[in-house]
């Protein structure tokens, strides 16, 4: 008798929203190929129906709720436990802290759980102080019923610990190697500036728009990324590449080969996430050998480890660090080496899948009775 998973608190899949969207489409062939039954819950209109990876064997359930920024996470989540308690898989895995609140469904059907966490979400400055203490709300309510907690980072874990007394497991995400692939037409190898981000503060995107201006005269720089509800980091965006011919703004790329061949042939990748954990954007440029700038954080520190230069969060420590980069070539293949075997070694999809395996398994056997004959 097969083992059954629902996966839940994602847009769906395949969908490339973000970094959950981006573990579900490993996770779930992995957990089909290994022998589970896998069934995905997700939102109205958020998949890529005739995405090439697609494998028809992952079940794929769509549940309503609100189309809003503040409370999409909630609704959907309530609708999709709700949804999942009723079909009662062997086990759940969860995405996001503001889904803690309904696990009591879960409980109360006697299905184990398991929930990514996330970063610390109410830190973002795009979420005003009621969104703020709805995740905190919801964090709370994770530490006390999820069986299993999983952080994508130590120093989330360290985190969690300390502020709610709650341990569980590290998985990371992981990365693609990719083989050689081609330029982005106009463009040379290690001659263009590139960020991938989402335009919100965190991201530090504005001072990051402020660098722009002078590193437009000297390099090309490609911005890739969209605040996905316009507004002033957009705005800026279209006017930077409008004022200068150097500045190109591909928007939100969804085609994966595309944007790993931006990042594999970068002089120097901007990460400015200051906010979270293990970031996806990140191990992916890694895996494929972008030379990375990060914003000097304990989280990116964690993951990048030597392999990468960190500058303070402002524009003119921005432009001293990538401008030194740019200069050197040395140094440019030296990084690429470095963070390609660094995410080889420590961030790979198949060893992530494998945990995310264990945990699921794990959370069974705290329910003896949930486990297949």
């Amino acid at each position: 008798m097969k083992k059954s998973v629902a996966i839940l608190g994602t847009r769906g899949y395949p969908s490339y929203y973000g970094g959950f969207e981006t573990a579900v489409r490993k996770l779930a062939p992995y957990l089909v190929e290994a022998g589970w039954d896998v069934t995905v819950y997700g939102r109205p209109g958020s998949v890529v129906d005739d995405d090439p990876t697609l494998d028809s064997r992952v079940r794929t359930v769509t549940t309503p709720g609100l189309q809003t920024r503040s409370l999409s996470s909630l609704t959907f989540g309530l609708t999709s436990m709700l949804s999942a308690s009723v079909r009662k898989p062997d086990v759940a895995l969860i995405m996001n802290v503001a889904n803690g609140y309904w696990l009591p469904l879960m409980q109360l059907r006697d299905i184990p759980t398991v929930l990514n966490v996330d970063g610390m979400e109410w830190e973002r400055d795009k979420w005003g102080p009621l969104a703020k203490a709805v995740f905190i709300g919801g964090a709370k309510a994770t530490a006390r019923w999820v069986d299993i907690a999983v952080f994508d980072s130590l120093a989330i874990e360290s985190r969690w610990k300390a502020d709610f007394g709650r341990e569980g497991r590290f998985i990371p995400y992981g990365g693609d190697p990719a083989p050689p692939l081609p330029l982005e037409p106009g463009f040379s190898h290690r001659g263009y500036v590139l960020v991938v981000a989402r335009f919100v503060p965190e991201n530090s995107m504005e001072i990051f728009f402020d660098a722009v201006e002078d590193l437009a005269e000297k390099w090309p720089v490609v911005l890739v990324g969209s605040s996905g509800y316009g507004g002033p980091l957009e705005d800026r965006a279209a006017d930077l590449a409008a004022r200068f011919n150097g500045v190109t703004w591909l928007g939100h790329v969804r085609d994966d080969r595309r944007l790993l061949a931006l990042w594999q042939h970068a002089g120097a990748y901007f990460h400015g996430h200051s906010v979270g954990g293990t970031n996806p954007a990140l191990v992916q440029a890694m895996a494929v050998g972008a030379p990375t700038v990060a914003r000097d954080t304990l989280y990116n520190r964690e993951v990048l480890g030597t392999a990468g230069v960190f500058t303070a969060p402002s524009s003119a420590a921005i432009v001293s660090a990538i401008s030194d980069l740019m200069s050197n070539p040395e140094l440019q293949e030296r990084l690429s080496h470095d963070v390609a075997a660094r995410a080889n070694d420590v961030y790979s999809w198949d060893s992530v899948c494998q945990s995310y395996e264990l945990a699921l398994e794990q959370a069974m056997t705290l329910r003896p009775q949930k486990v297949p004959a």
